[in-house]
């Protein structure tokens, strides 16, 4: 199984992450993957990121969720 995260921008279209400077990796499971995003949430709405979706496999398992402190 692979866990990803999908960059959205504030339209909610996907971003590349090639577009925006970062690598999303793939992880091995979907705690390894919360605590990337944990670590680099604030890189990515500087980045023009604001929102991301969880992927198992392709496929949505939440989100998307905002970046933005509310």
């Amino acid at each position: 199984m692979s866990w990803t995260w999908q960059l959205e921008g504030p339209s909610g279209a996907p971003v590349d992450p090639a577009t925006v400077g970062v690598e999303v990796p793939d992880h091995d499971n979907q705690g390894d993957a919360e605590s990337w995003l944990g670590e680099t949430w604030r890189e990515l709405l500087d980045r023009g990121v604001a929102t991301v979706t969880l992927l198992e496999d392709g496929e949505r398992v939440y989100g998307p969720m905002g970046l933005a402190a509310t």
